[in-house]
């Protein structure tokens, strides 16, 4: 796990986030199905929420330890279009537990933690009631019975604009995206089986890869880009998974923070075109990308991550056949394997100047794939064009040698109509080189890798398969499959891989 922050990268984020606003019209009104046809793609886009007034948020210092959640622009909401069935909101069957028996990995996998001191601004003096401080839940959903309790604190969910906060980001810079809070619902309670009992799903579309502890789970690209966030216990570590296909990210959050086990919702409104989360606890406000609590009780804490991949269903199944999946058993009624945001991975219309700030940085074009790593300070984005042609590159971050490689054969989840026919960009790994001391480098090979010290043959998720090193497996690191226009506004001080010019 890493945990990373510096006043740079806060101060260098654009105004981007209103981009949400056209998909989420597909997203949010129009995603019904029809007993007849099964699909919908109306288009109306909300109307943009009003921003007025200064920001600011309780200057309630925290230290991070947990990590992140996902974006906030889309799916329908839970008040579907008309003519459409009304949605099931029972509640999800009990969440099924991986058997006692899951083996532990032979060697760990989880990068060394780090500490971070975040500058927390001081709360303004104000006469102005804090909102909804009293402990109530609304607007938001209250919190898990496995996590700590709602605390009677102001809630940045319910007026990030009071005048007592204090704020990491302007609070007018945040947008509505159409959805009111938990509008596009979190999974609090996922149900999931065997990977030999999934007949859901095509060999190229995407999952969500997280391994904890020997406890190897995926989460489906069809379900995630309708529920973004899935708060789960893995490996028997509370976290939270988040995907945001604004930004084509995904990252997985250690829900311990700040003395308290968290869990997340949705609230509706993004921040550069990237969700922005609430906790249940204290309803602070954090930023989906970087995993910082940004307005509200908890502001300055930043959640620690766990190493998590976007890779083909395929891949994920034969590299775990013991492995969990999440089923499509939520509760909910959604077009599951349907992609509401169609053509968004290719197309440019929501990166007009309409929906971005002027600061944007230019070095890359602002939709162009990187894969994104950082710790300890350093940030690299890696072109994806490049990866995906060489199959492997080597970089160094911090003064760590590290590996990045790629493998066809996952499709884009923001493409076609259905996941399982967009574009293939391959999944990806990053790795750190030394094993045992002993620095390896790597090149691909059919649909591996092998290292050319000792010919060794390894899989996409850092395991010898067979040679000499059978059995190790590489440290796993924290990275991001995302668009440039993220990466840059988040890490704005980020190398890039190749140098331009």
């Amino acid at each position: 796990m890493t945990s990373r922050l510096t006043g740079t990268r806060l101060a260098a984020r654009f105004l981007g986030t209103v981009a949400a606003l056209a998909l989420l019209a597909v997203a949010c009104g129009g995603e019904p199905e029809s007993p007849a046809a099964g699909e919908n793609d109306a288009q109306e886009a909300p109307a943009a929420e009003a921003n007025s007034g200064a920001g600011a948020s309780p200057a309630t210092q925290a230290t991070a330890s947990a990590q992140p959640t996902s974006a906030e622009t889309a799916p329908p909401t839970e008040d579907e279009a008309p003519g459409q069935p009304e949605p099931t909101d029972a509640a999800p069957a009990p969440q099924a537990a991986p058997g006692d028996d899951t083996p532990a990995p032979a060697e760990s996998t989880a990068a060394t933690p780090t500490t971070t001191t975040l500058f927390i601004p001081a709360a303004p003096e104000t006469d102005v009631p804090p909102p909804n401080a009293n402990g109530e839940n609304p607007p938001g959903r209250a919190p898990l019975a496995d996590s700590s309790g709602r605390e009677s604190v102001p809630s940045a969910l319910a007026d990030r604009f009071w005048p007592g906060f204090a704020a990491l980001i302007p609070p007018e810079e945040i947008r509505s995206g159409g959805p009111p809070p938990d509008g596009i619902p979190a999974l609090d309670e996922p149900v999931f089986a065997p990977a030999g009992e999934i007949d859901f799903l095509a060999d190229s579309e995407a999952v969500l890869a997280l391994e904890i502890n020997g406890d190897a789970r995926a989460y489906p690209l069809q379900i995630m880009t309708w529920h973004e966030l899935v708060n789960d216990t893995v490996g028997g570590v509370p976290v939270t998974i988040s995907y945001c296909p604004l930004c084509n990210s995904s990252v997985a959050y250690d829900r311990n923070a700040a003395g308290r086990v968290l869990d997340f919702g949705t609230s509706g409104i993004l921040y550069q075109s990237s969700m922005v989360m609430y906790d249940r606890q204290t309803q602070s406000l954090w930023t989906h990308f970087d995993g910082l609590a940004v307005i509200g009780e908890l502001i300055g804490t930043q959640l620690d991550f766990w190493p998590m991949a976007i890779v083909s269903w395929a891949a994920w199944r034969d590299a775990h056949p013991d492995g969990m999946v999440l089923t499509t058993e939520t509760g909910h009624h959604r077009s599951y394997g349907r992609n509401p945001y169609v053509g968004y991975e290719t197309s440019e219309r929501l990166l007009t100047p309409a929906f971005q700030s002027t600061d944007i940085d230019e070095r890359l074009p602002a939709k162009e794939r990187v894969v994104g790593i950082r710790g300890d300070g350093d940030a690299v984005a890696v072109r994806h064009a490049h990866l995906s042609d060489t199959g492997v590159v080597d970089v160094e971050l911090a003064g760590v040698a590290l590996v990045v490689w790629n493998l066809p054969g996952a499709s884009s989840a923001i493409d076609a109509p259905e996941l399982a026919n967009g574009i293939d960009v391959g999944s990806s790994g990053v790795f750190e080189r030394s094993v045992d001391g002993r620095l390896l480098s790597f090149s691909r090979s059919g649909d591996g890798f092998v290292d050319n010290e000792t010919g060794s043959t390894w899989n996409l998720f850092g395991e010898a398969t067979a040679g000499e090193l059978a059995g190790h497996r590489l440290v796993a690191r924290e990275f991001v499959d995302t668009f440039w226009f993220a990466w840059g506004t988040f890490e704005p001080t980020s190398s890039i891989v190749p140098p331009l010019g």
